[in-house]
Parts: structure tokens; C-alpha cells; sequence
């Protein structure tokens, strides 16, 4: 019978096997391979994640490193050439071709590499004049000058034809051009010898200053003008003008700048002449001042690239940067921006960048210096040659190869490594003063339209922004979330808490870039047009709030207690509609009352700056966005205070809001701390809200009706077109390593605080 029983039931329900069956024993065998499997899946799940981001802060680093590397020279060929006593060099973009110039009028092209003669040019010099001075023009143009002791000049210009004959070899052919044509031009109507000369041209203008043997400063611009109904016919303006110096006044310096608009000249007592030739006709002094101190000379005056500022070496082997400078009266000023004394002999040559704003220095013990005015930095200071000969040198235009000559033609062609000059910790992090700039500034500009453009990388405005951007944010969410999540865990029924808390988590859905877009377009324009009504449901809201609550509890008992228990919230949804209508429908009212119909103009009255797209917008919409996260981890951390100490707290005589604020609070804030944290850190790594809503204006400024750009927004806009492995480029990925390092530090403080929280109130 007993058999027949189990069997039969055996027929209906499974019989577990013996403990050391088969059966069992490949089952247990099943599970622990499964438990197994399990463990190291999520171990290894775990150091992969780790390593993943291990490997990507050293990528970062790896793309970052090298715009910090010094510069580097390396000698590529030397040799000795039969030219002497050469007065100026060039070196072609190529690093192949070179040319000399000497005060004989003697031109000649040679191979960089070998010294190999290529062309000897022989100009139309004039008959019976003796050549005694020499003037390049700005370095891009390479146009020249030589000036005769009858006041006459002639202009040249160096030109390359670049050809492929074969399709792939290159072929250079070197030209010199004559922009004024073959024959001098009259400088010095009074025939003096011109014992200084400078010149700048381009395509229409030319312009030609010279110091005279009885010490006048002469001036001739000749200006092209094309007639527009014959291409081939034009004339040609003359203008001159005459500035008379004074007798004791020993000038050893003159440079004009690319643009034909000022003078510089330095005398030997180290007196700088600042002069505006915007009117060739009419030059005017502008200021003289003292450029260097007392027993110290001017021994080379150049124009950095662009021709805004003038680099002024001296003979204690320091380098000063002067550029004019804008008061509030619009009036110009020479200022000594910042100085280079990395060097302690006498600065011979100068030879600024063609494209940066960098340049090279020789002194006369043979030293070269590497330097970068915008960020400050020395890059590099080594011997180049050794000798007591008089040295000349040349950069090319890449700014990757010098050439050096000696008086009795040593020659050297030197390979320069110096990828990243512009960028320092000064130039990212410190004000900096640029050029045509009233007072050290942070400013992040990365771009222009312009060849003379001073890139602007400064870090700190990107910085300030991503912090902005998070504090209003922050000050949106954290007590929305937070406050609602303590009333939706602790106070709230669980019926209607089954509605709340999946609504408030499914809005975490939403894409940032939608909600970017909505605050942008759809948004601002609302708050900018009703500005006191936004502001006014800011102030009612709150107010109303407290005002109904209290109303509550002054309506009579039986009313108040045919609403559930925990469902009271559902009476603030009608208050919180009427407060938003009715302000929105006064807003109009009160701005023509209180602001004369138009706020955002009443703030930039008063000197507050109003934007459309500003932190305020930012703040409403990242909250939004960020108040889901917060939300959810808060309210699960305090739904799960264990039930026993909320009951033992009530039973002990404690109020609910006692219970809550030194019991449950004070268990789940690691939780709480925690949720902070996380919403801190979506709110720093934000790029499409911070990118659409922003008007992505790097300005350093706590006005919440500005404003800001975000690292984040800042590598998302400019990334795409960045040069790879340029300055521009590697400073992005700066900015990405910075926020990573942020994160990073976000997150551990978090842990730390969080576990110390955990350890000091898990005994309750």
C-alpha cells in the first residue's frame, strides 16, 4: 500500500533525489560552476571596467604630455661658403633653399643643405651710389630695401615658382621681383644719404621711411590705384613727409610695422618714439618713452608677428615685449607687457615667427633662445655656433628649420623640434595680457579670421562655466528632489506612491538633447519675454505653499479627514497651476509697472547684462534633467531605513518629523549624500543642455542672466574641427582630462563621506 501510495503520488508531484544521488550530486556540481561562473564574471566585469578607465586617463595624458615638451634644435648640415660678411639670410618654407644678402648689393640663392650656389642675382643698382643701409619688410611679404647715400631706394622682393615636372618631384625655382619696378625710388628729395631705412609693401601700398644723414626722418608712400574699367591701367599716389628730430637725438632703430600705420624708432640713450603714420602726410608723436634702464643700450628693435608688438632686445641679454595700449580716453600708450632674461650677453638678432607668436634670440656669446610671448615661456636656451665671429641667422616660415651664418661664411642649418610653444600654465590657467588688449584677461578664443590672430586658450572661463552651470543646477535640484523624496518615502501612501515615484524616474528618459533643444528654442524666449512673471512664481510658489498648508489644518476636522492619509500633496497640484497662470497673466502688468514694460533692458540699465539664453534657463532645464537621479536614490535610501527604527522612535514618544529628521535622515544620508554626488557629477558632464541653452559665451561672470561655455560644450563644438595633433586639438583633450579629474575627485570624496556617514550611523 505504502508503494502504490508513492507511486502514485510520485505520478503528480517531483520527489527530490537523494543528498548523494547522482542526481543531486550534478546538481550542486551545476550550481557551484554556475556560483563560480557568476563570481569571476563579475570580477573580471569589474577590473575590466577599472582598466577601461585607467586606460582612458593615460590616453588622455598620452594626447596631453607633449604640450608641455620643451623645444628642441639638432644641427642637420654645416659647411663653409665663400660668402662673407653677409648682412641678412632667409631660409624657404622647405628647409632647402636659402638666400644671402650683403651691403655690396650682392644677392645670391644657395642649397641649404650643401651650400651649392643656385642663382646670383645681380639688381639694377644705381650708378655712382654707394648702398648704406639695409631694410627687410615683415617676413611674410619678403620684401627688401637698399638705401643709397643720393636718398634713393630700391625695393626687391623675393618670390619661389614651385613645380612638379616630373609629377612628383618638386622643383623650386627662386625669383627676385620688383614691386616699384627696376628703378630707385627718391626718398630724400634732398638727396642725404639714408643712413637707416625701412620698408613695408604689400599688392597696393608701399611704404618707405629713412633717417637721414642730417638726421631727418623721411617718409614716401606710393599707393596703387586700379582703374576699374581698364584692368591693365592704373596710377600710382605719392605722398611724402618729413619729421624733425633733434640734434642730440642719436637714433640707431627704425621699424614700421606690416601695416604702414606706425613708427618706432630708439635712440642710444634707449628712448623709444612711438609714432601714428596712419596719415603719411601728417605723422604724429605719440609718446616717448624710456625704454631701458640707465646704462643699459638697444641693440635690436623687431616687430613680432602681426606688427603689433616690438621686441626689444637689450645688451644685459633681456628681451622686452612692448604693445600700445587703449585707455578710457582711446588714447594709445606703449606698455612693456612682459620680459624674457633667460639670456646674459648682448642680444644681436631677433627673428620672430611668420605664424605664431614666438621668436628666436642670438646673443653675441652664440646662445640661442626659444621663446613664446603670449605664454611666457622659455623653451629653449643652447649654444648655436662658437666663435667671436659676428653671427646672422634665419627662421623659416614652418618655424621647424634656422639657418646661421658667421662672418667668414661658417654656415649651419638647424633642425627645430617646438610643436607647442603657446601653451604654459600661465596661458592656461593665469591672466594673460594679449595683444590690443586694455588689462590681463582670461579669454578662451581658439579661432579668427585673421593670419596675426593670438590664440587665446585659457582654461579658467571653460572651468568656471562647467562650475556655474552645476551650482545653478544644483540649486534647482537638490532641494526639490531631496524634499520630494523624503515626502514621497516617508509621508506619502503607498497607492499613491506606486503613481509618483515611476513618473519622476521615467523622466530621467528623456534625451538631454531634446530638452537642450526645448530650452533653447522654446524656453528662453518665454522667460525672457515674461520675466517677472518667472520670477514671481519663484517667490509665490513657496509662499503659497506654507499658505495652504496652514489653511489646512485651520479647515474643520471631518473635512480633513475624509482625505486619506499620505494623499494631502494632491491638494497643492491645483495651487501650484494657479500660481504659475496667475503669474505668467500678471507678468505684462507688472513689468510696465515696475519696469517700464521691459525688464531684460531695466537689468542692462542698471548695469546687469541680460542674455536670452542665460544660467537661469540652464539652471530650470539641468535641474530638470538632474532632479530624476536625485530623486530616486534619495527616496529609495530613506524607504529603506529599516521599519523597526521608525516604529521604536514613535513608540518612544517621538513626533513623525522628529523621527524623521534625527532618525531616518540621519540613516540614510550615505544614500542621501551619495544621490547628491551622482547629480553633481551628471550636472558637471552636461554638454547638450549646457550647448543649446547657453549661447556658449566663455565669459567669467556669477551673473545668473549671463551666459557661460562649459568644458564639456567646448569639446563638443570645437572637436570636430580641430587639427589632429595640433595645440587647439591637445588642449580639448586637456579639457576632457580636466573634467575626468574632476569626476574623479568628486567620486572618491563621495565614498570617503559616504562610508564615514555608514560607519557613524549604522548603530542606530
Amino acid at each position: 500500500m505504502v508503494s502504490d501510495f508513492m507511486v502514485e503520488h510520485s505520478s503528480q508531484h517531483s520527489v527530490l533525489p537523494a543528498p548523494n544521488s547522482p542526481v543531486a550530486i550534478r546538481r550542486r556540481a551545476w550550481r557551484e560552476f554556475k556560483d563560480r561562473l557568476a563570481r569571476y564574471g563579475v570580477a573580471v566585469g569589474g577590473v575590466s571596467v577599472i582598466f577601461a578607465i585607467v586606460l582612458i586617463f593615460f590616453y588622455l595624458l598620452y594626447v596631453v604630455i607633449p604640450l608641455f615638451y620643451g623645444a628642441d634644435i639638432e644641427s642637420e648640415a654645416q659647411y663653409k661658403t665663400n660668402i662673407s660678411h653677409s648682412t641678412h639670410l632667409t631660409l624657404n618654407e622647405y628647409n632647402d633653399v636659402a638666400l644671402t644678402l650683403d651691403m655690396q648689393g650682392k644677392v645670391e640663392f644657395f642649397d641649404a643643405n650643401s651650400g651649392k650656389p643656385l642663382l646670383d642675382v645681380a639688381l639694377p643698382l644705381p650708378e655712382q651710389a654707394n648702398i648704406v643701409s639695409f631694410s627687410k619688410g615683415a617676413a611674410t611679404t619678403g620684401v627688401f630695401a637698399y638705401g643709397f647715400d643720393d636718398g634713393k631706394a630700391l625695393v626687391f622682393q623675393q618670390d619661389y615658382k614651385i613645380s612638379y615636372p616630373t609629377g612628383t618631384t618638386r622643383k623650386i625655382t627662386p625669383l627676385i621681383l620688383y614691386p616699384l619696378g627696376e628703378q630707385a625710388q627718391t626718398v630724400d628729395s634732398k638727396g642725404q644719404a639714408l643712413r637707416l631705412l625701412s620698408v613695408q609693401s604689400n599688392s597696393d601700398h608701399t611704404t618707405l621711411v629713412g633717417l637721414t644723414q642730417d638726421n631727418r626722418v623721411v617718409l614716401k608712400s606710393l599707393i596703387r590705384e586700379q582703374d576699374f574699367l581698364d584692368e591693365d591701367a592704373f596710377t600710382i599716389e605719392e605722398k611724402t613727409a618729413e619729421i624733425k628730430l633733434d640734434a642730440k637725438d642719436d637714433i640707431t632703430h627704425l621699424q614700421m610695422d606690416i601695416d604702414q600705420r606706425e613708427l618706432y624708432l630708439a635712440d642710444s640713450h634707449g628712448f623709444i618714439s612711438y609714432f601714428d603714420i596712419t596719415n603719411i602726410e601728417a605723422p604724429r608723436l605719440i609718446q616717448k618713452i624710456k625704454g631701458v634702464p640707465s646704462g643699459v643700450k638697444i641693440t635690436t628693435l623687431e616687430f613680432l608677428t602681426g606688427g603689433i608688438s616690438i621686441l626689444v632686445g637689450r645688451s644685459d641679454g633681456q628681451i622686452d615685449q612692448w604693445f600700445p595700449v587703449r585707455d578710457v580716453n582711446n588714447n594709445y600708450t606703449l606698455h612693456n607687457v612682459r620680459s624674457f632674461n633667460d639670456q646674459s650677453t648682448a642680444i644681436i638678432a631677433i627673428s620672430p615667427e611668420y605664424a605664431r607668436k614666438g621668436f628666436l634670440a642670438l646673443d653675441d656669446s652664440g646662445k640661442l633662445g626659444i621663446y613664446h610671448t603670449t605664454a611666457h615661456r622659455t623653451l629653449l636656451v643652447e649654444p648655436l655656433v662658437t666663435g667671436d665671429n659676428a653671427i646672422i641667422m634665419a627662421i623659416s616660415p614652418r618655424a621647424n628649420g634656422l639657418i646661421s651664418m658667421t662672418a667668414d661664411g661658417q654656415t649651419k642649418l638647424t633642425y627645430i623640434d617646438n610643436e607647442h610653444p603657446e601653451i604654459s600654465w600661465h596661458s592656461l590657467w593665469e591672466k594673460v595680457w594679449y595683444e590690443s588688449r586694455d588689462k590681463p584677461e582670461y579669454i578662451w578664443q581658439s579661432s579668427s579670421a585673421s593670419n596675426d590672430f593670438e590664440p587665446k586658450f585659457s582654461l579658467s572661463p571653460l572651468t568656471f562655466g562647467t562650475i556655474k552651470a552645476a551650482f545653478y543646477a544644483m540649486v534647482i535640484a537638490v532641494p526639490l528632489a531631496i524634499m520630494g523624496a523624503i515626502f514621497t518615502a516617508y509621508f506619502m501612501s503607498p497607492k499613491m506612491r506606486t503613481f509618483v515615484k515611476p513618473t519622476i524616474e521615467i523622466m530621467e528618459a528623456l534625451p538631454t538633447v531634446i530638452l537642450g533643444f526645448l530650452a533653447g528654442l522654446w524656453l528662453a524666449p518665454i522667460i525672457e519675454g515674461n520675466l517677472p512673471g518667472v520670477f514671481s512664481i519663484l517667490i509665490l510658489l513657496p509662499v503659497m505653499t506654507v499658505l495652504t498648508a496652514w489653511s489646512w489644518t485651520k479647515l474643520p476636522r471631518r473635512f480633513r479627514e475624509s482625505i486619506p492619509d499620505g494623499w494631502e500633496a494632491a491638494i497643492l497640484i491645483p495651487v501650484v497651476i494657479m500660481v504659475g497662470v496667475v503669474s505668467m497673466m500678471a507678468s505684462p502688468s507688472i513689468e510696465l509697472w515696475l519696469f517700464d514694460g521691459n525688464m531684460p533692458q531695466w537689468l542692462n540699465d542698471i548695469g546687469v547684462d541680460f542674455d536670452q539664453r542665460n544660467s537661469l534657463v540652464v539652471g530650470l532645464v539641468m535641474g530638470f534633467a538632474v532632479i530624476p537621479t536625485i530623486f530616486s536614490i534619495t527616496e529609495d535610501a530613506i524607504f529603506s531605513v529599516p521599519k523597526h527604527l521608525t516604529v521604536g522612535s514613535l513608540a518612544l514618544g517621538a513626533t513623525p518629523w522628529q523621527t524623521l529628521i534625527r532618525v531616518v535622515l540621519l540613516t540614510a544620508s550615505p544614500g542621501i549624500f551619495s544621490a547628491v554626488m551622482i547629480g553633481l557629477g551628471r550636472a558637471v558632464g552636461e554638454t547638450m543642455i549646457v550647448l543649446m541653452a547657453t549661447g556658449n559665451t566663455p565669459i567669467m561672470d556669477f551673473n545668473i542672466f549671463e551666459g557661460f561655455r562649459a568644458l564639456s560644450a567646448n569639446i563638443a563644438v570645437e572637436m570636430p574641427e580641430a587639427e589632429v595633433a595640433s595645440s587647439h586639438y591637445r588642449v580639448l583633450f586637456l579639457a576632457a582630462l580636466v573634467l575626468f579629474m574632476a569626476t574623479f575627485v568628486f567620486n572618491t570624496v563621495a565614498e570617503i563621506v559616504r562610508q564615514r556617514l555608514r560607519t557613524k550611523y549604522s548603530s542606530l
